[in-house]
């Protein structure tokens, strides 16, 4: 259920720009130096990517240093020297990321300084910047519900820019269109693919019948889930009596909004959305949440400095 929208007309620098209609192909210009401006100034030499620099190849052994992963212990070495060491692993020169983006009518609404939808094609920009150059590879499943488009894995600047301009002019989904995200996963899934990176973006509204094909996702790829949020998806407003509606079904429905029907709104939405990041969790994902009313950018640097530091040993 959603709320009717409201515009605002002064948009904070991290606000997402417009990505429709005539401003599209600005939008996507300013998109593009946003996060590329912001993502180097903010991360200042961290590493950019969203899997460990690790690979699966082995390398060198070396002594241990305190905060070392202790499961990369070399016990062999270790055993012979009566010094601890760990081995190095080198890293895999090629990644392949594919990414599944959730475009079903729940995502066209927002109430602060976009839409949904916006956050998702920015999710995507920021993906192809921080998992490019090397010959890595960048793919796309973007589901409408009433639609379906799969966009090749491949390389280069020019590849990168052509994808995140064609989901941003993807259209909107037909009512009664209802969005499947665990069949956009499962097509996935299927056929196989080389170990590499897996994206899921979407709300995750609804029913969790995702979990499962999530689960299976997660056991060949490492797996990262970005979920975006409007501030009405959490709380209702005190607004008096107000038309809700289900933007996949169309069913609408007047409603008082009163101090109980908020209360109940607020911790049936707060509930779901703990289940939701327990089976993220369960599913061995890593959570980022996006919020229309909440800087981005900042958020994606504070997700990725936080992987960096639990690859390394420390608490994320």
């Amino acid at each position: 259920m959603s709320a009717s929208k409201r515009t605002t007309d002064s948009r904070p620098d991290w606000a997402p720009p417009v990505l429709r209609g005539e401003r599209l192909e600005a939008g996507l210009r300013t998109l593009e130096l946003e996060v590329r401006r912001r993502l180097d100034g903010l991360l200042q030499g961290n590493h950019l990517g969203l899997v460990p620099g690790p690979g699966s190849e082995p390398g060198e052994a070396r002594p241990y240093q305190p905060g070392d992963d202790v499961r990369r212990m070399d016990w062999t070495v270790t055993a012979r020297t009566t010094v601890p060491h760990i081995r190095e692993t080198v890293a895999d020169r090629e990644l392949e990321t594919w990414v599944v983006a959730d475009l079903s009518a729940s995502l066209d609404f927002g109430t602060a300084m976009c839409e949904k939808r916006d956050l998702v094609v920015c999710a995507i920009a920021a993906i192809a910047y921080l998992t490019g150059g090397g010959g890595n590879r960048l793919g796309a499943l973007v589901s409408t519900g009433g639609e379906t488009r799969r966009f090749p894995a491949r390389g280069g600047l020019a590849h990168a820019r052509s994808l995140v301009r064609r989901v941003a002019e993807m259209p909107r989904a037909g009512e009664g269109d209802r969005g499947d995200l665990a069949a956009a996963i499962e097509q996935l899934r299927r056929p196989p693919r080389r170990r590499g990176l897996a994206v899921v973006i979407s709300d995750f509204l609804g029913g969790l019948e995702w979990q499962r094909p999530l689960r299976a996702l997660s056991a060949r790829h490492d797996l990262v889930c970005i979920e975006v949020l409007d501030p009405r998806d959490i709380d209702l407003p005190e607004v008096g009596t107000v038309v809700l509606a289900d933007p996949e079904t169309g069913r609408q429905r007047e409603v008082h909004a009163s101090a109980l029907l908020r209360k109940e709104f607020a911790a049936a939405a707060h509930a779901h959305r703990r289940q939701v990041a327990g089976a993220l969790r369960q599913a061995g994902a890593g959570h980022l949440v996006l919020r229309t009313d909440s800087d981005w950018i900042a958020d994606t640097v504070r997700f990725v400095v936080a992987r960096k530091r639990g690859w390394s040993g420390g608490t994320s």
